[in-house]
């Protein structure tokens, strides 16, 4: 690769990282090529772009970048592919749902909501992060429900009422 494809390959990545707010780096290194097909075919699925990349273009798009992206510079050795989604947490419940079947790919970091996340032992805590329209599914959901414990309440309390006078007038009458 000349240095005029190592500057497409790093541009091209600075872009990616600047229009895609989440993004996974992993090691799937002893997969076979069936099981990187079909690694592959999953993330199609789900919407998420896997990448395999040098570290060292990742790091000099990193260095491009207005952000810091130093936290992520030690977890950049070995074999590396970027998984880039729109989801928070789809990466990582695929991550976990393929190593079912394989002990990789392993979580080498990942940058979600601005956060960095570094070292395998982070998947389950980004498997348990809401995407934004859990979180306003959520809001929503404990907004509504004191509205509908007075609705309930009003037309409950609204029938008592009507029994109540119904007795009382019986009574006069």
């Amino acid at each position: 690769m000349n240095k005029e494809e190592k500057d497409q390959v790093i541009e091209t990545l600075v872009a990616k990282f600047s229009s895609t707010p989440n993004f996974y780096i992993t090691d799937t290194s002893s997969l076979t090529v069936e099981k990187t097909n079909n690694l592959r075919r999953l993330c199609f699925k789900r919407n998420i772009e896997l990448r395999v990349v040098k570290n060292t273009l990742l790091k000099k798009a990193f260095d491009r970048m207005d952000a810091d992206f130093s936290p992520i510079y030690g977890s950049l050795k070995g074999f590396s592919a970027v998984m880039f989604s729109d989801t928070v947490n789809e990466p990582a419940k695929l991550i976990k749902e393929f190593r079912k079947t394989d002990e990789k790919p392993i979580l080498k970091a990942a940058f979600v909501e601005e956060s960095f996340y570094i070292g395998d032992n982070q998947l389950d805590a980004l498997i348990s992060i809401k995407t934004k329209n859990e979180v306003i599914g959520d809001i929503i959901g404990l907004l509504q429900s004191p509205a509908k414990n007075v609705v309930s309440a009003l037309k409950s309390g609204g029938g008592k009422i009507a029994g109540i006078v119904k007795t009382l007038s019986e009574r006069n009458a």
